[in-house]
């Protein structure tokens, strides 16, 4: 058994609009390709706690979050996704406690029509 090679795209989304790059890197025999992997040879991360890559999250394959261990195919896209800007279960909280603000605001004003 030789040395094979892997070729896929790394789609770098962290600094702006996302651009594919092709990537070939090289495994020897007893080598396991995964997206730890791909991210060392690439020169992406030093290991697998690097703060760049350290949040939950920030990297993925054809848009599934992956782990370090996750094995990575032929074809794949590998995705460095940005951190959120805004807490998606923030959003939700600040929209419900407005609908309850509004509603609370709609009896108070019916309330108020029926004495006068």
């Amino acid at each position: 058994m030789g040395n094979k090679s892997l070729e896929i795209l790394i789609c770098d989304a962290r600094l702006g609009a996302p651009i594919p790059t092709p990537f070939v890197f090289h495994l020897t025999s007893d080598e396991i390709p995964t997206v730890g992997l791909a991210l060392l040879r690439a020169g992406i991360a030093k290991s697998p706690t690097d703060p760049v890559l350290a949040r939950k999250g920030c990297f993925g394959v054809f848009g599934k979050r992956k782990e370090w261990d996750s094995p990575i195919y032929a074809g794949d896209r590998l995705e460095l996704y940005s951190a959120l800007l805004i807490d998606p279960k923030t959003v939700r909280r600040k929209k419900a406690n407005q609908n309850q603000d509004a509603k609370f605001q709609a009896a108070a004003a019916k309330r108020k029509a029926r004495r006068l």
